[in-house]
């Protein structure tokens, strides 16, 4: 039998066209990519134009330095305190040889001349100290500590003309000879003591620096009037503001008394003692118990 012969196969000449068409269609796709990229948003692009515009065609500005940190308001009324602290300093200038318990003495003298004329307040002197004495009755009821409502408006009044000055104060506590017995109060010592301390608490509070106060009580002990007649203890019954030309003096003076102190060759001293203004706030008053009458 005769064997048949393979055909054979025709050779294609157009296979390249299917190579072509793939390399064609990817590089469509590669100028697509590359079209989306480069893709101007004509949004921002008219913005920035519009800015740049606006900036480069802007007539020219004044020069203004650029602020550093919070910048404060400016007012065209100085501050107070700056005020009041030049013109004293211009009054210092002006009259170098002015006294501050001097100063300090006329103030109350004019502040309170109701008052002295009374003898209910009473103003003295000499060139160490200035004593200011107040009858008890002005600043607390009868054996009590709590001061009474006239008490603040008055030592009120005090603590503005002390307040500018830096002499040392110490405030003194007195009282008669009749005795008072309370769970408070075992004592005329106690009482005399919690007095001046209120006097000082007040004056703390009303601007007069603390570090430049103190407070100490003589009961009973340094009368200066006779305890047999209700005149006379009613004159014991006193608080007395001791304003000293330094320190030095304000010791010798709270260590012997107001009333029996003599200003001698040890106690001359020049200057007055400065106070810091910072003062500190003092602790409330308790509540007192009902004391025995007549202090």
């Amino acid at each position: 039998m005769a064997r048949r012969r393979h055909q054979e196969e025709h050779e294609n000449h157009e296979r390249w066209l299917v190579s072509y068409a793939d390399f064609i269609t990817l590089l469509f796709a590669f100028f697509v990519v590359m079209y989306s990229i480069s893709s101007i948003n004509e949004g921002k692009y008219k913005i920035l134009s519009e800015t740049l515009v606006g900036v480069f065609n802007q007539p020219d500005r004044s020069i203004k330095p650029i602020p550093v940190g919070e910048e404060k308001p400016r007012t065209a009324e100085p501050d107070r305190a700056m005020v009041e602290e030049s013109e004293r300093t211009q009054t210092s200038i002006d009259d170098p040889g002015a006294d501050p318990l001097q100063e300090i003495a006329q103030s109350v003298r004019d502040a309170f001349g109701d008052l002295i004329s009374s003898e209910q307040l009473n103003v003295r002197g000499n060139e160490l100290w200035v004593e200011i004495e107040m009858n008890s009755s002005l600043l607390f009821p009868s054996g009590d500590a709590i001061p009474n409502d006239a008490a603040f408006n008055l030592i009120e009044k005090i603590a503005r003309i002390l307040a500018p000055y830096g002499n040392p104060v110490h405030v003194e506590g007195f009282t008669d000879n009749l005795p008072i017995a309370t769970s408070q109060f075992p004592s005329n010592w106690e009482l005399s003591t919690a007095r001046a301390a209120s006097i000082v608490r007040m004056l703390a509070m009303d601007g007069v620096a603390p570090n430049r106060l103190a407070a100490v009580g003589y009961g009973e002990f340094q009368p200066v009037a006779d305890n047999a007649t209700a005149e006379g203890r009613s004159r014991n019954r006193r608080v007395v503001l001791v304003i000293s030309r330094n320190l030095d003096v304000r010791r010798s003076v709270s260590g012997v008394g107001s009333a029996n102190a003599k200003p001698d060759a040890a106690m001359q001293r020049a200057g007055t003692q400065p106070a810091p203004a910072a003062p500190a706030q003092a602790p409330a008053t308790g509540a007192v118990n009902s004391p025995s009458p007549g202090q």
